[in-house]
């Protein structure tokens, strides 16, 4: 007998209004219904909660094709608790792809593009709950943040790394690939050992297998909470990520019928501390320093680079993972996942245990039965690699809103040199290629951040072409634009504020001495303050590369790194959502 829709509805929401009702219920909802009845709707499935299920399935990346199955799990496991999946995607831009070239300026603009059209959706179509998937590097920030951004009931899953390839004896990823680009230069390497690790390096799909971005932020969604427990360090093409999508979907129904906690119950400034302490513990991404601090402008709190920069300084840096140390996500799985950082950052003071998780239950909780850091993949605190984080970010008369430096992995932390400026990540990489720079240089990158570039682009490229011809920590590379998690040497991003704005390192002339101090967390400019104003009268703003399109439009609304670089003006002041009828 066919159940009517108001005896089905009153069976699915007997406490709580569902948000979807305002699509369902009454007779000049009639309509609607018809659009879900096209679908394959019947209308006990119309009744039931509605569950976005989001991901970036596509051909653009590796990273994200093991989306194609894991959204099915999440969908069957919606479907198992009593909801109805609807499933939607959104894009996403290699940065593998883009590197090196104009592509890589809308790297990270699509990460508001990713948010952006999960708010889009899920609020034009009022959506009980998310199930968001995050594949490469400004998908999983962009997912969080349009589900912060929503707050509705969410689960965040990470669609796993790729495994690392074996080249000579040895777990390679495509970061000795890049790197390698810079030995045949130096002609340390052949071009055809070069194919055959390019061929190697990367021989599934899933993300790139280091403590790279998508890495350092799968971990950063188990500290903030909003996963599924222990699945960020799992393979995407391992068979158990079928129960995490299945747990997750399940996870979402449990949060749709307790009403919480939500999202902005769960990212706490508490929270957003745990999830800077995962990143200077593992030697995590720089990038986290732009993401961290956009997750919490969601969420309505300030939190800056100095936020972030408190946190790491105060935490131990444990985990001997690439591109600083050794060891990959997959070691990290077989060892005991995330927990294992986790639980040992908790235990000795330097994560808060007591912040919320998707499934109720105290972070703490969740971790309580994880196993001790093996000793060498994860040291225990007692033995840390490292006293303070393996990212500093330096202050100064050069960067007075700060810039990040990656310590992990460095030889040394000074560095005194003298100025080589170029006016775009493409001047710079001719010089490097050419191999026309030289030791005891600091390569100034500048009119690459937010507004200058416009997009804030990623220089691995740039970086491992200097690694890769043995010049790493010979040379310094400052840059108002950004590194990839990958990057290693005497690399320092996110300068703030950028030289397109009128900061001062569009002051930098060529020659200018710079010392570099990450022990001190200090960067200056040994040019006095009388010279630095005489300059500052005669400079003129860049003149804007991108007119229309796109980056224009992001050029106009962007922020400074310290503060994220985001596009609008934050939740603080917005309507909460949750109240019957509301879906903006």
């Amino acid at each position: 007998m066919k159940l009517s829709l108001e005896a089905a509805t009153m069976a699915s929401s007997d406490k709580k209004p569902l948000r979807s009702r305002i699509t369902t219920d009454g007779i000049d909802r009639s309509p609607h219904r018809a659009f879900m009845h096209a679908m394959g709707l019947d209308d006990a499935a119309i009744a039931r909660p509605m569950v976005g299920v989001v991901s970036q399935k596509g051909e653009t990346t590796p990273c994200n094709m093991t989306h194609y199955q894991q959204v099915e799990y999440a969908k069957e496991g919606i479907a198992m608790a009593g909801g109805t999946p609807r499933e939607f995607t959104t894009i996403s831009v290699s940065d593998g792809v883009g590197m090196n070239h104009e592509g890589m300026k809308f790297s990270l603009v699509s990460r508001e593009i990713i948010a952006d059209s999960i708010e889009a959706v899920i609020h034009g179509h009022a959506y009980d709950g998310i199930v968001g998937y995050g594949g490469c590097d400004k998908t999983l920030p962009g997912v969080i943040m349009g589900m912060v951004r929503c707050n509705v009931p969410a689960v965040f899953v990470y669609g796993g790394s790729a495994l690392p390839g074996r080249f000579q004896g040895r777990d390679v990823s495509v970061l000795d690939t890049y790197e390698a680009v810079g030995a045949v230069q130096a002609g340390t390497m052949t071009e055809d050992e070069l194919t055959q690790l390019e061929e190697a390096c990367k021989p599934t799909i899933g993300a790139c297998a280091g403590q790279f971005t998508a890495n350092t932020m799968a971990m950063v969604s188990e500290a903030l909470g909003m996963t599924v427990p222990n699945s960020s360090m799992i393979p995407g093409v391992y068979s158990e990520r079928k129960g995490v999508g299945q747990r997750a979907g399940a996870l979402v129904m449990e949060l749709i019928e307790r009403g919480g906690p939500l999202p902005r119950e769960i990212v706490t400034r508490k929270a957003l501390e745990n999830a800077c302490a995962i990143v200077a513990a593992t030697g995590g991404s720089t990038n986290t320093a732009l993401h961290i601090p956009a997750i919490a402008h969601e969420a309505g709190i300030k939190f800056t680079a100095d936020d972030v920069a408190a946190v790491l300084q105060r935490t131990p840096f444990i985990g001997n993972l690439r591109p600083g140390g050794k060891y990959h996500a997959k070691d990290v799985y077989e060892i005991g996942g995330a927990h294992v950082v986790i639980k040992e950052l908790i235990a000795h003071g330097f994560m808060h245990g007591d912040t919320l998780t998707v499934t109720g239950r105290t972070l703490a909780e969740e971790v309580a039965h994880a196993p001790a850091p093996d000793g060498e993949i994860i040291r225990p605190v007692s033995d840390a690699i490292m006293q303070s984080g393996g990212v500093v970010v330096l202050k100064g008369n050069l960067c007075p809103d700060g810039a990040l430096l990656k310590v992990a992995g460095l030889k040394s932390l000074t560095f005194t040199g003298t100025a080589r400026v170029f006016e775009s990540e493409d001047d710079a990489v001719e010089a490097v290629h050419s191999r026309d720079y030289k030791a005891g240089e600091v390569l100034i990158v500048r009119n690459e951040g937010p507004v200058g570039g416009p997009g804030m682009r990623e220089m691995l490229g740039l970086t491992a072409l200097i690694y890769g011809q043995g010049m790493g920590e010979k040379v310094a590379l400052l840059t108002d634009g950004r590194f990839s998690g990958a990057t290693r040497g005497m690399c320092i991003g996110h300068a703030a504020p950028e030289a397109a704005t009128g900061g001062p390192m569009g002051l930098v002339q060529n020659g200018d001495s710079i010392t570099i101090d990450g022990k001190a967390a200090t960067i200056t400019l040994h040019v006095s303050e009388d010279e630095l104003a005489r300059r500052r009268e005669g400079w003129t703003a860049p003149e804007t590369r991108h007119r229309a399109g796109l980056l224009s439009k992001y050029a106009a609304t962007v922020g400074q790194a310290h503060e994220g670089a985001v596009t609008h003006a934050g939740n603080a002041q917005w309507p909460e959502t949750r109240r019957k009828g509301k879906t903006t």
